[in-house]
């Protein structure tokens, strides 16, 4: 089974950055299956739905919501099998426990549902 580590969540002001990571081991070619590698960052606040924020498949192609886009950048680095979100000019609405999430084959990379592997989560405040 895949398991995930995130971290590098905290508290910044309003219009600063954090960058989240997310330790992906315990997966192979008994668990891919037949699909490619999908990593997400998803959030939660105050028990919403959790939703999507940015997602990315082994060949790199890069999703985000349309509340992040331009301003979080998500990328892997596969020789350290680590998951990075990169968020710049936070806003108090970023406020959320983030959640990093892996599965294989994914057609819909920003949906919580479709994945099966979860992350602890890591705590994301920003102060106005």
């Amino acid at each position: 089974l895949a398991q995930l580590v995130a971290s590098g969540g905290g508290s910044v002001e309003s219009g600063g950055s954090l960058r989240l990571s997310c330790a992906v081991t315990g997966y192979g070619p008994s668990t891919s299956g037949s699909g490619r590698l999908c990593l997400g960052w998803f959030r939660q606040f105050n028990g919403k739905p959790r939703e999507g924020v940015a997602a990315i498949d082994t060949d790199g192609t890069a999703i985000y919501s349309e509340s992040v886009k331009g301003r979080f950048t998500i990328s892997q680095d596969k020789d350290k099998n680590t998951l990075y979100l990169q968020m710049n000019n936070l806003t108090p609405e970023d406020t959320a426990m983030y959640y990093c999430a892996a599965d294989f084959g994914l057609a819909r990379l920003l949906w919580p549902d479709e994945y099966n592997y979860w992350g602890q989560g890591t705590q994301v405040t920003v102060l106005s």
